[in-house]
């Protein structure tokens, strides 16, 4: 007989978990790996990385989800390495092999021309094998059925590009790709577009994200890191939801604004105007959410709870006593 499965007791978990996703998960196979580690209740990725593909992945938990969409729209960093003269169905290694191609000597200073050529503002049309939406299904589902669905070019931009000649495990002629670059960009069709401009067309045999916003791989652990720790150990790699709004202006209100801000009602006060805001109790000094201020409005945009506050604030505290969150029996 099969011994029963042992039932996880889930519980609140709230603050940022910088993964190094490993090759061959999905972005949510290693978030749901992440969240079952901590014991969770609610957690989500911001953004995918190809199965394919390593690197940072910020995973987050409990109230650190309402600002997921930030690090969704921030610029990326890759590093890729591009097998010239191969070009596949689906731009990397994965896919069926569509066209060999004998690679020309290319100069150092065609490499330089290739590279300013796709720095700045380009359009891509994005590839069939992504997950890319069209009448509620992702574009690889129809890929897979066969299935070519046109797609409008999308407008990026690559903020700088430097492209190295390299080789391949196997001695193949290859470039070298870093790329610093904004949302939306897919690398695979841009190693694909700088192989064609180079006369020999190409596929990623490597892809590793190195940043995302202000975060960097080198601040990232591996799940193998994340499961040999202990339970209680697995917290303490968490870094604080506020570090999501590292980018944003700071704003302490008192306790009787604190509460009518928690409840959704905007505040006054000589702020100058900004579109992104952190917004913090100031007895105890706690997050409270995300806002914007104009013309001297402080106007809430993602809140948090006053269970989530509380809930930050226990695992704060010493074991004497956790302070109260400001505004919490008033806005309960």
């Amino acid at each position: 007989m099969n011994a029963p499965r042992t039932r996880v007791q889930r519980r609140p978990v709230h603050g940022v978990l910088l993964l190094d996703k490993p090759l061959g998960f999905s972005s949510n196979d290693a978030l749901q790996k992440a969240k079952w580690l901590l014991r969770a209740e609610k957690a989500g990725h911001t953004g995918t990385l190809d199965p394919l593909a390593s690197g940072v992945l910020p995973l987050c938990f409990g109230a650190a989800t309402k600002f997921s969409q930030l690090q969704l729209d921030a610029p990326k960093r890759y590093e890729a390495l591009l097998k010239l003269g191969v070009t596949t169905a689906t731009a990397d290694a994965e896919g069926e092999v569509l066209q060999t191609r004998e690679v020309p000597v290319i100069t150092a200073g065609q490499l330089a021309a290739v590279a300013e050529r796709f720095t700045g503002p380009i359009r891509q049309v994005p590839p069939m094998h992504s997950a890319l939406k069209r009448d509620g299904k992702a574009l690889y589902e129809y890929a897979r059925a066969g299935i070519e669905v046109e797609r409008e070019a999308r407008a990026v931009t690559i903020h700088a590009l430097e492209l190295a000649f390299s080789q391949t495990e196997d001695g193949q002629p290859a470039i070298h790709m870093q790329v610093a670059c904004s949302k939306g960009t897919y690398i695979r069709t841009l190693g694909e577009d700088i192989g064609e401009a180079l006369g020999c067309g190409g596929h990623l045999v490597m892809l590793r994200r190195t940043a995302t916003g202000h975060y960097g791989v080198a601040q990232a652990m591996s799940l193998a890191e994340l499961e040999a720790m202990e339970p209680e150990a697995r917290l303490e790699r968490l870094l604080p939801a506020e570090s999501l709004l590292a980018d944003h202006e700071r704003v302490i209100l008192g306790t009787e604004d604190a509460a009518r801000f928690l409840s959704g009602l905007r505040r006054r006060g000589a702020w100058p105007d900004s579109e992104r805001v952190a917004v913090f109790g100031s007895e105890p000094q706690a997050l409270l959410g995300a806002a914007r201020t104009q013309a001297g409005e402080l106007i809430p945009t993602r809140l948090l709870s006053p269970i989530e506050i509380q809930q930050i604030l226990q695992k704060e505290s010493t074991p004497e006593g956790a302070p109260q969150a400001p505004g919490i029996e008033e806005t309960l």
